[in-house]
């Protein structure tokens, strides 16, 4: 891997390294859902909310419409829930082994 792509794979990831932008995407992989809808299934005020939406948004992971005065986000890029699914199984192996 390159520099150049090393470096933009680093940012995706950092893009989805905070407890709640995982859990949005957890959210999300049901499909589309307003910002409000979102931010219940997370336990989030809104506002905090969509500030994670949109850092996930600039690096490409998510993606937006508006219809009215609602946003509605879903995942535009699916090997952002690949990725987790690789995570959620390491730390599931990890935990397991923990004492």
């Amino acid at each position: 891997m390159d520099k150049k792509l090393a470096s933009h794979a680093a940012e995706v990831l950092k893009a989805l390294a905070h407890p709640i932008r995982l859990q949005v995407v957890e959210a999300l992989e049901g499909g589309e859902r307003s910002v409000g809808e979102i931010a219940e299934a997370v336990g989030e005020k809104q506002a905090i909310t969509s500030q994670q939406l949109n850092i996930m948004k600039d690096k490409g992971i998510l993606k937006s419409r508006r219809e009215g005065a609602r946003v509605f986000y879903w995942i535009e890029n699916e090997n952002a829930i690949r990725v987790l699914g690789c995570v959620h199984n390491h730390c599931r192996k990890k935990g397991k082994g923990r004492r």
